[in-house]
């Protein structure tokens, strides 16, 4: 985890340790050894915090399988990536999804897309544009 201040985010999840892998896989975060009810995962930028949901929200939270994206939040993380075509699979692989190529679109530099993880969080990945 670094030492010096870094920009941090959290995501409250009912599943910690499946988000926080999913994270650690999808956006190349380094994920610290794991601690009751929260999963720690850095990269030089940015600190993220997955958090486990209070008991009686998680308790009204459903989780479709396949998971249904909340899109009803006013925050979206974006995380960059070498590679869109790599993480879509790898988050194919951990539970989570990235929209189809023909949803991409390129802005300021990079080409981005949007997805969601294992419970539905939708997040955005980057890669520089060629």
């Amino acid at each position: 985890m670094p030492d010096h201040a870094v920009a941090a985010a959290v995501i409250y999840a009912k599943d910690v340790a499946r988000v926080g892998a999913f994270y650690a896989k999808v956006a190349g975060l380094t994920l610290s050894p794991p601690e009751p009810g929260y999963a720690s995962l850095a990269s030089p930028a940015l600190q993220l915090f997955i958090v486990a949901m209070n008991p009686d929200i998680a308790a009204r939270v459903q989780i479709a399988q396949p998971p249904v994206p909340r899109e009803d939040t006013a925050l979206k993380f974006i995380f960059p990536v070498a590679s869109l075509a790599q993480a879509r699979r790898l988050a194919a692989e951990s539970g989570g999804a990235l929209k189809p190529v023909a949803a991409e679109w390129e802005f300021n530099g990079h080409r981005h897309c949007d997805g969601h993880d294992p419970e539905g969080n939708v997040f955005q990945l980057r890669e520089r544009a060629d």
